[in-house]
């Protein structure tokens, strides 16, 4: 049995203090140091936890793409709710790392760099994490998962593309929706990279993983499909969209746009709508992603 403080950082207090912004609470570290613009209530913990249902009926019950049967040492680097880490730990019992139950998901800044020994995990796993990386830390950030990959092992990649779209094209510039994306992505323009969904295959390549292989889900904002399972899967995330659409972008559209909280609640709610709407065939593209560390690479 391993050492269960090893690979640890003891939690500053710090961390654990909140600011209420616009009736919602947000970790005070994050909004000083403009690391993350989502609130950490209780609100928010429960879409995530809706979130991880979407994700369990879209992936279809898969936890881990790559061809890994007894992973033994997991990293997550997007822990968020604990949700994955948690499903994963008892899935996969064996797993080396008493932490979490198996998965080694104590805190770490994935700014500063990951401070885990190289060589060390079976499979990295990042997830959702686009809105908390800092805009010139991908790169380093990828290849720091690399250096912490054993040599055969895996790293697994899942990133929402928040530019909504429309799978018969009826989605305008003009149209609420569309402007809530635009204006979400503006709002964190020269701190976020949140068009790196697009580039996560490049980020992987160039950070040495082979058998590098992606896929985009398209996430539907609601029940619009006329296929059962899908329309099942958009019938979830309707909750999630329902509900981020405002807690994502309160802070970032009033804060960093400089727009009042009441265009902000106006947008929103026009946006809900739409988002509501079949007739639009609106959906959110989701971006996964694997690749491989060679054997031969140290």
């Amino acid at each position: 049995m391993l050492n269960p403080e090893a690979d640890t950082t003891a939690l500053d207090d710090s961390f654990l203090e909140t600011v209420t912004i616009h009736n919602r609470e947000y970790q005070q570290y994050s909004i000083e140091n403009l690391v993350y613009f989502v609130p950490v209530d209780d609100d928010e913990i429960e879409r995530l936890l809706t979130m991880h249902n979407v994700l369990t009926r879209a992936f279809d019950n898969r936890l881990i793409f790559p061809p890994l049967p007894r992973p033994r040492r997991i990293l997550d680097c997007g822990h968020g709710s604990a949700s994955w880490a948690i499903a994963v730990a008892a899935e996969y019992p064996r797993c080396e790392e008493p932490l979490g139950s198996g998965i080694s998901n104590s805190y770490a800044d994935n700014n500063n760099g990951l401070t885990f020994p190289s060589h060390n995990f079976d499979l990295v796993h990042s997830q959702m994490v686009a809105n908390g990386i800092h805009v010139n830390r991908w790169t380093n950030y990828t290849r720091d998962m690399f250096r912490v990959t054993r040599p055969g092992g895996w790293c697994q990649m899942v990133e929402l593309y928040y530019n909504v779209q429309s799978d018969n094209g009826s989605l305008t510039e003009g149209h609420a929706l569309r402007q809530w994306s635009s204006r979400y992505l503006e709002s964190h323009e020269g701190l976020k990279d949140l068009r790196v969904p697009l580039r996560l295959p490049a980020l992987m390549r160039e950070a040495g993983f082979v058998d590098v292989e992606h896929q985009m889900i398209p996430l539907h904002t609601c029940a619009w499909s006329s296929d059962q399972r899908l329309s099942a899967i958009g019938a979830v995330h309707r909750e999630s969209v329902q509900s981020f659409l405002s807690s994502m972008a309160i802070y970032p559209f009033t804060e960093r746009l400089g727009m009042t909280i009441q265009d902000a609640h106006l947008l929103i709610a026009q946006a809900r709508i739409e988002a509501d709407n079949p007739a639009f065939k609106a959906y959110f593209p989701l971006y996964v992603c694997i690749g491989r560390k060679s054997r031969s690479r140290r």
